[in-house]
């Protein structure tokens, strides 16, 4: 299996040079470790690697965090750190006493500010990273690592880089993927990886969240759950599709966030906009487990499907999320849509500017779909360049304020 370049990887080698802990997130089998361990293979400095999985370790490190680190003493690389957060006082003991950049290389399966201790002991004194599965960039090697912006000569320059991609290319992508092993060729049959990723990795990290659960009812609740990708959240549909309540749905979307499964786009207000709905729309980070619950059996059936525009906006959001995050920037990005069923699917927050972004599927968008971006001239911040993120061939406009992006340059 060949090793697929991560956009992450300078950011990260630039973290240790400053920071005496650095904590890779993100779900399991998007390549945390892989990623780490081919990083400190190129170092000079030996590292040791040590696994949280292994139960005599993680024995250890719970019981008696002394003796690890006498066992294991640093500079170290710990995975799956999630499994003893008993760790982190110590950590924080050896930061204050040492002061050593890259001393401790970290990853967990559940995100930081959901992760059990951590905020309490580490908090400042870790620089913190979230890698999701793999984006196109990632995929293609495409060059131009450095997260979307609405700027026609920036995108002119990246679209000299990158190879244009059809409609039924973009919704092969889609239905794929973006899992390293699925992507690398290690497991060939698609369908296959995802019901093991979903029986035994999800399964055992839900459980280790949430004690006993019934694995079935968990299995129609992330199906009915991706049924909703792109789409607002909706707590009543969700437990009524998987016949139970809108508390224990609440409590499930909340462990599918914390393992980095799905995220939300929260709406965009201010005192101007007054008339805005404050339902978050819900995405998921991965747009192949998407395709493999929702039941697609092939990416043409999913481009003529009902789910073909929701899941085309659940890709593009994704992927520019994913662009700022190997980035190392946190993005500030939102969707409009107020009480008048006027809507935007994305804001992108930017030098004190907003710039709005509408998805759809085809190849050759009018002028009235940026019409609606009239409601920001209410807005206090300034109204920055529109786009609209389709199907089209090549990099475009449609007027002096409005671009025409092709997906496959997201």
């Amino acid at each position: 299996m060949s090793y697929i370049k991560r956009s992450m990887e300078e950011v990260f080698l630039g973290l240790s040079r400053e920071y005496p802990a650095i904590l890779i997130t993100g779900p399991r089998q998007v390549g945390k470790t892989t990623l780490l361990q081919k990083l400190a293979a190129e170092q000079s400095e030996k590292r040791e690697y040590i696994s949280l999985d292994d139960l005599n370790e993680r024995s250890l490190a719970k019981t008696d965090p002394a003796m690890f680190f006498q066992v294991h003493k640093p500079p170290v690389f710990i995975d799956e750190v999630q499994y003893a957060p008993e760790l982190f006082p110590y950590i924080k003991l050896h930061i204050e006493k040492y002061h050593k950049p890259g001393d401790f290389w970290l990853t967990g399966s559940q995100l930081f500010k959901l992760m059990k201790g951590v905020q309490e002991s580490l908090a400042g004194r870790v620089a913190l990273l979230h890698l999701s599965t793999l984006s196109q960039q990632e995929i293609y090697q495409s060059g131009g690592a450095a997260p979307f912006r609405v700027d026609f000569d920036w995108l002119a320059a990246r679209q000299n880089r990158r190879q244009a991609a059809s409609v039924s290319a973009m919704y092969e992508r889609i239905f794929m993927g973006g899992m390293p092993a699925l992507i690398s060729g290690k497991y060939t049959n698609r369908a296959t990886f995802y019901q093991s990723y979903i029986g035994t990795y999800l399964d055992r990290d839900v459980k280790e969240l949430s004690g006993t659960i019934d694995s079935l009812k968990f299995l129609n609740f992330i199906t009915a759950t991706a049924a909703l990708a792109g789409q607002l959240l909706n707590y009543k549909a969700i437990a009524d599709d998987c016949e139970i309540d809108q508390s224990t749905a609440k409590s499930w979307l909340r462990i599918l966030e914390t393992l980095g499964i799905i995220f939300y786009l929260h709406p965009y207000s201010n005192n101007t906009l007054k008339r805005t709905i404050k339902t978050p729309k819900l995405y998921f980070f991965d747009s192949g487990l998407v395709a493999y619950l929702a039941k697609w059996s092939s990416a043409e059936t999913l481009q003529s499907g009902a789910m073909n525009g929701a899941i085309l906006e659940n890709y593009v959001v994704s992927e520019i999320v994913k662009g700022y995050q190997n980035a190392g920037i946190e993005p500030y990005l939102y969707y409009y849509r107020d009480k008048d069923n006027k809507e935007i699917d994305i804001l992108l927050e930017s030098d004190g500017k907003l710039f709005p972004l509408e998805i759809k599927k085809t190849a050759t968008p009018g002028s009235q779909l940026t019409r609606v971006f009239k409601v920001l001239d209410k807005s206090a911040m300034g109204r920055g360049t529109g786009a609209v993120l389709c199907m089209a061939e090549k990099l475009g406009a449609l007027d002096r304020d409005n671009l025409v992006v092709p997906v496959w340059l997201v």
